[in-house]
């Protein structure tokens, strides 16, 4: 949201530190993850709400598509410019990802690790950029589409590798483990896997982005709230605005590591789904 949007949702734009209605400092909170419909159009009897989230969503898709087109529409012998930029982006994932994790195996799954990896950063890079400003991940249900997607992938994987009895016993019953550990341990496995795995999987991606998302709101709001001819104001505000600017640049790490992270992880459970773990 840009700045003005963040102040009136947390609290109007005459909400200030010296302002004559005598409100406290507007905290932002959820209201500022929360959209109203651009437009609404309607499939039958079904009402489809277009957001300013599904918008950024579109565009994040057509300016991923639209580059990588470009880059490799006509490729030379000698990468430059676009094309060089891309291939260092699929060497990157081919080489730090794939490979790594399931060595030569992965190539064929770098495709889908590259896609993965690309549009979750650039859904994370979105909230720091102008007229932007919001990471579309930072809406549960986006994180949760994509670890469906990765888990919907994993799963049948396995049961189409091992054999649906062979995946879910190699993965319930790890060799080495006394027998009588199984007791315990199979149900603990089989929860963590196809349940937990998932669940976290989203959640991390999500709970990162909203919390990046809320932190760089509430000194944003804090530089406005502040400022007004006085020492705690000139000093409160350029400091919140200080920080502002600083966690910016944070978090602009932070979404390039979660898209890396959560692309690692589905490297991983890839992994596990081609070959039992001894």
């Amino acid at each position: 949201m840009s700045a003005t949007e963040l102040i009136t949702a947390s609290g109007g734009l005459d909400c200030h530190l010296n302002g004559d209605n005598g409100c406290g400092f507007p905290a932002p909170g959820a209201e500022i993850f929360q959209f109203d419909a651009v437009f609404t159009f309607s499939i039958g009897s079904l009402d489809v709400h277009i957001t300013k989230v599904t918008l950024v969503l579109v565009l994040v898709s057509v300016v991923l598509m639209a580059f990588f087109l470009y880059a490799f529409n006509r490729p030379k012998l000698v990468p430059r410019g676009a094309q060089n930029v891309g291939e260092m982006g699929y060497v990157f994932i081919r080489d730090g990802i794939a490979r790594e994790t399931m060595g030569k195996d992965g190539d064929k799954f770098v495709p889908f690790l590259f896609t993965l990896f690309f549009f979750i950063w650039l859904l994370n890079f979105a909230g720091i950029v102008p007229f932007l400003q919001i990471p579309v991940t930072s809406i549960f249900a986006i994180p949760v589409a994509f670890a469906l997607i990765v888990y919907l992938t994993w799963v049948p994987l396995g049961i189409y590798r091992q054999g649906f009895i062979g995946f879910f016993k190699n993965m319930m019953f790890p060799p080495g483990v006394p027998k009588a550990m199984y007791v315990l341990l199979a149900p603990l496995e089989f929860l963590s896997n196809i349940l937990v795995r998932p669940a976290t999987h989203a959640i991390r991606l999500f709970a990162n982005m909203f919390a990046g998302h809320l932190l760089i709101a509430s000194f944003s709001v804090a530089a406005f709230y502040l400022l007004s001819a006085s020492v705690i104001g000139i000093l409160g505000s350029a400091a919140s605005f200080v920080v502002a600017i600083a966690l910016t640049g944070f978090e602009a790490l932070i979404q390039a590591l979660q898209a890396y992270i959560f692309t690692l992880l589905a490297a991983v459970y890839i992994s596990g789904a081609l070959k039992a773990e001894h």
